[in-house]
């Protein structure tokens, strides 16, 4: 995708004439619930002369996105939304929404938009669906690791990619019983957030937000051209 633009990194590719990044930090800067704002990026020098409209500050990546999580957990600490900068439509609702509905006995939690709504706001978008018993969701790029205990979750996380080329080891990771109540359909979404929780010693929860919009990232050309369709005024 940078390449394509002709841009350094894809974080600053253009989306509607306005650099992807910025439109992020504008979304996270519009909440009132959101303080501190800090970037994980290799060079931040590609950033200051973007002239974005907020203050932000900069933290050395790690080797990957779970260990850059990790990284950012135990020099920032916690409560920590965390989100990525391809998520073009982000919005200050859907931070809202997905902040309300997660409650105090939760340590970490993450968006996801379910089947239906995705089908109904965005519809013929193709987006990467996990189906469980009571429904099929995509992924926001959305978390929060509200307590210190969600950094089990992030060592979980980071053994699951270690393991990631031993499909036997990661399928002993998780479990046998687990992995047969998915291919089986059996699987529901608290049975999955249980069984997450039991591993890394946290309560995990997955949150479907209302608006099926929120699943859109800017992964490819496609979703390049949706996102700006999208970002387009009603008159256009």
């Amino acid at each position: 995708m940078a390449s394509a633009a002709n841009v350094s990194h894809k974080a600053i590719l253009p989306v509607a004439g306005r650099p992807m990044i910025a439109r992020v930090i504008d979304a996270l800067a519009a909440n009132p619930r959101i303080g501190r704002i800090v970037i994980s990026i290799e060079t931040p020098g590609i950033l200051t002369s973007l002239e974005l409209d907020h203050a932000v500050d900069f933290l050395p990546p790690a080797a990957g996105p779970s260990a850059s999580v990790m990284e950012a957990l135990r020099t920032l600490g916690t409560p920590l939304l965390v989100t990525t900068a391809d998520h073009a439509l982000l919005r200050p609702e859907w931070i809202d929404a997905f902040l309300d509905s997660v409650d105090a006995q939760c340590d970490m939690a993450a968006a996801v938009a379910m089947e239906a709504d995705i089908a109904r706001d965005v519809p013929g978008t193709k987006r990467t669906m996990i189906r469980l018993a009571d429904g099929a969701f995509s992924g926001c790029n959305l978390f929060l690791f509200r307590t210190p205990a969600s950094i089990g979750v992030v060592q979980l996380w980071q053994r699951i990619e270690q393991e990631r080329k031993r499909p036997l080891r990661m399928a002993r990771l998780l479990g046998i019983g687990t992995l047969l109540r998915y291919v089986t359909g059996g699987l529901t979404r608290a049975a999955l957030c249980a069984r997450v929780g039991s591993l890394s010693q946290a309560s995990v929860k997955l949150v479907a937000l209302p608006d099926g919009r929120a699943a859109v990232d800017v992964d490819k050309p496609a979703d390049l051209i949706l996102v700006e369709s999208l970002l387009r005024p009603p008159s256009e």
